[in-house]
């Protein structure tokens, strides 16, 4: 009698402990999941939320809209059904994709599964896409063999995007690559106050063939660093080209880094929020001039600190031309006097070239070709380009752009 009196008080406890698990494993995905699309929003590239929702004890479904900020090129509708465990959360789904003027050829909806380990708050989720065929009266877009994987936590999420051909055709003209393969790792703060992403993508393979010309490109890689800090975006990027061949000659091949910086970073925290702000409502009246004087007052103060741009190694060689082009420079944007700056009537050419006026730098070639001496028609022992910009206006060794130019009629 007593171990029965025992019994009954353990089933009840052992009842109570699994429905608190449970009901804390969904409360737990529902907040990693809000929080992960509210991290999203605030990079400020995306329009996310959720147009369906249901959170259950058990199990919870909902779908999940992305979308760009402005404009309705594209649209993903992703599907979820998540069952709670006591230790993990187990979810699958499909994906829905619609793109403006597009009409997709696959069946069935491409389909995709993860997990989310509730103890360590970590989330790991894979997806195989089956052939995908976009087109749109004479152009083809397919893609063959995508494969994605996440993995990862709050404020550290990891990726990799495996696509074994992507093709474009249009008429007699195509362009092919892969195999390729995208390797990203994205860190931030909440709300993406700050956050560091690093991304290498590479081309295997490359081919462009049209009537007139036809490319092959060995390995093309593209290693970039973005960084938005406290006072400043910084982005960075090294592009390698393999040999791109045609006429079974080296057309090009080499390599080339840039670095953009001191772009101001509460104004693009700003600037975003305000986009953001204005799709919310719908960007009912913010087009054109509206939407560059909506944002004018943060697109001034994004300048202030005089952006640059910076070219530290350039190394292309053409052997095909006979050409190299060895050199480094930098381009900066005058921050002063941003009073002057009118971004609302920047699709007037006078704008435009009060704000291209604004520029200088320099860039010097080293050891230029003859043949480049020859064409600028200076003598052919020159050594060395000097590019320089002042005001906007380029000076090649120390001469007018304007000089170098075949006179007009």
């Amino acid at each position: 009698m007593r171990k029965e009196r025992l019994v009954v008080p353990v089933i009840v406890v052992v009842a109570l402990t699994w429905a608190v698990a449970q009901t804390l494993a969904s409360l737990m995905f529902e907040r990693e999941l809000s929080r992960a699309m509210r991290d999203l929003q605030a990079r400020g590239e995306l329009s996310i939320w959720r147009s369906e929702a249901d959170q259950g004890w058990l199990t919870s479904t909902g779908v999940i809209q992305l979308a760009p900020l402005f404009g309705e090129f594209w649209n993903l509708e992703i599907h979820y059904r998540a069952r709670h465990g006591l230790l993990s959360t187990r979810m699958e789904g499909t994906l829905v994709p619609q793109l403006d003027g597009l009409a997709p050829g696959v069946s069935p909806r491409p389909s995709w599964e993860a997990r989310y380990h509730t103890l360590s708050g970590t989330f790991d989720g894979s997806m195989e896409l089956s052939p995908l065929a976009l087109r749109q009266q004479s152009r083809t877009f397919s893609l063959r063999g995508l494969r994605l994987a996440v993995q990862g936590e709050f404020g550290n999420w990891s990726g990799r995007a495996h696509i074994d051909s992507a093709c474009l055709e249009d008429g007699d003209t195509s362009l092919e690559a892969g195999p390729i393969t995208l390797d990203s790792r994205y860190a931030y703060v909440d709300g993406a106050y700050h956050f560091t992403q690093r991304d290498l993508l590479k081309i295997q393979g490359l081919e462009w063939r049209s009537p007139d010309l036809s490319l092959d490109a060995e390995p093309i890689v593209l290693h970039s660093q973005t960084e938005l800090d406290e006072a400043e975006l910084r982005v960075r990027s090294e592009l390698r080209l393999g040999r791109i061949m045609s006429a079974e000659q080296v057309l090009l091949q080499g390599s080339l880094v840039a670095e953009l910086s001191r772009l101001d970073g509460d104004a693009l925290r700003s600037l975003l929020a305000r986009l953001k702000r204005a799709t919310a409502r719908g960007g009912a009246g913010l087009q054109g001039r509206d939407l560059l004087a909506y944002l004018a007052a943060d697109m001034r103060q994004l300048m202030s600190d005089s952006p640059r741009l910076d070219l530290p190694a350039v190394a292309l060689d053409s052997p095909m031309l006979g050409l190299t082009l060895d050199g480094e420079g930098a381009l900066i944007f005058d921050g002063r006097d941003l009073a002057a700056l009118e971004p609302e009537l920047l699709y007037t050419e006078a704008e435009q070239n009060t704000w291209r006026e604004r520029l200088d730098g320099d860039f010097l070639w080293q050891d230029l070709p003859a043949v480049v001496s020859l064409w600028l028609g200076l003598p052919l022992d020159t050594p060395d380009l000097q590019v320089d910009v002042v005001s906007g206006r380029v000076r090649l060794n120390g001469r007018p752009l304007e000089s170098f130019l075949p006179l007009r009629p």
